[in-house]
């Protein structure tokens, strides 16, 4: 069966779970078109990632002209659809943050789709997140293109289902999928009755490289670890004020930040102001290697998020034996519990400082157990070949 993603942007930095889905699929026997609506703009630093950017079709490198004639084409080749799809478009539009004007360059968007969708006979798209790829994929479809279906991630998608007409979209695809049960309440919320069987869970995976891994050893050593964008929603403003009360009672403590993004400014800002210099660094974007050499030196994983899905670098650090330190919102506790971590409310500057304290004062035995408990749930949970073969077989029945 020949399937197609797309997203909004591929590769990147943030999306290598997309990759490990992709990947799985491929070993499945499954054919795969990958195409994104543009570049991230980001610094690609994995091989990896390098690897699919130069079998990634980008939508917007056509250029607006192309576009335009691609356009007119598909109208007058089925006039009556391409006036449904524009009825839709406006309808999705009206009610977007974005405006009737950018959904239109969707309805031109989803015009070039068609073509190549064609062009390379693929029977389905699957789009990873609910917002403008999705809105692409179902125009496509309405245009004549295949049936598509949607990976929805949260928070966005939860935040704004209004704008983002999910609703509309959920009951024109042929299926929906959420990565946790949270998720999938929140589409159900969104959606008629008749709609809910057709909204299934598949799990964010991980590859052999993180679950076939021994977990190094846990180091006695005060270092914490937060993997991820450097933006309002992860809160690590919120994070490296709680670490400037660690640092009081425990001068020595370390806390690593992997990542970058619109808020590291203001972080570095923080940092000086609280005079943290010596105790809290920025690395930038990491490659996979660097980020599993990160988790190796680490204690422990903090992520103290106000908005999540269910975020993949939990799944990476307790599959390398690490515990997490993460806020009980959407679907987090679903993987997370005391069993295998701390979990603390969001937005909260003692509770997290309170438990960044009982982290580094907890013994790496203890510690241990916690990371060989986290690990037991993602080999279970969160394999990329056992998630993928359960889409995979979603694509084909509802394609038949």
């Amino acid at each position: 069966m020949k399937v197609a993603y797309l997203v909004n942007y591929y590769p990147k930095v943030s999306h290598t779970f997309i990759r490990r889905e992709i990947a799985a699929l491929e070993t499945l026997g499954y054919e795969v078109e990958r195409y994104a609506i543009r570049d991230s703009g980001e610094e690609i630093v994995d091989e990896a990632d390098r690897r699919e950017a130069q079998r990634t079709r980008l939508i917007l490198s056509v250029g607006a002209p192309t576009a335009a004639i691609t356009t007119l084409q598909v109208a007058l080749a089925n006039p009556g659809r391409f006036i449904e799809a524009i009825k839709l478009t406006t309808r999705i539009g009206m009610a977007s943050d974005r405006g009737v004007l950018r959904n239109f360059a969707y309805l031109a968007e989803a015009c070039v789709l068609l073509g190549w969708l064609r062009d390379a006979k693929v029977q389905h798209v699957h789009a990873h997140f609910g917002s403008n790829s999705t809105a692409v994929a179902m125009l496509c479809h309405l245009l004549g293109g295949p049936g598509y279906s949607f990976t929805a991630h949260g928070p966005e998608e939860f935040d704004k289902p209004l704008a983002m007409s999910l609703g509309e979209k959920i009951t024109r695809s042929r299926f929906a999928v959420a990565i946790s049960s949270f998720g999938r309440s929140q589409l159900m919320r969104w959606c008629e009755h008749p709609h809910w069987s057709k909204v299934h869970i598949i799990h964010c995976g991980l590859d052999a490289d993180f679950l076939a891994s021994t977990a190094p050893p846990l180091p006695d050593s005060p270092r914490l670890l937060n993997i991820g964008r450097l933006s309002g929603q992860k809160g690590q403003l919120l994070l490296v004020e709680a670490f400037a009360g660690v640092v009081a009672k425990r001068p020595d403590a370390e806390l690593v930040l992997v990542g970058d993004g619109e808020l590291r400014g203001e972080i570095e800002r923080a940092i000086e102001r609280l005079g943290l210099q010596k105790n809290v660094s920025i690395t930038g974007w990491a490659s996979n290697a660097r980020v599993r050499e990160e988790l190796g030196k680490a204690r422990c994983l903090v992520l103290p998020s106000f908005a999540e899905g269910l975020p993949v670098v939990i799944m990476e650090a307790l599959a390398l034996g690490r515990p997490v330190l993460t806020t009980y919102v959407a679907g987090i506790p679903e993987l997370v519990s005391a069993e295998c971590g701390w979990l603390v409310p969001a937005g909260a500057i003692e509770p997290l400082t309170e438990a960044m304290l009982e982290v580094l004062a907890t013994d790496v035995a203890t510690l241990t157990a916690r990371g060989a408990e986290g690990q037991r749930r993602v080999r279970a949970m969160h394999d990329a070949n056992t998630e993928a073969k359960t889409l995979g077989e979603l694509f084909k029945r509802y394609a038949n």
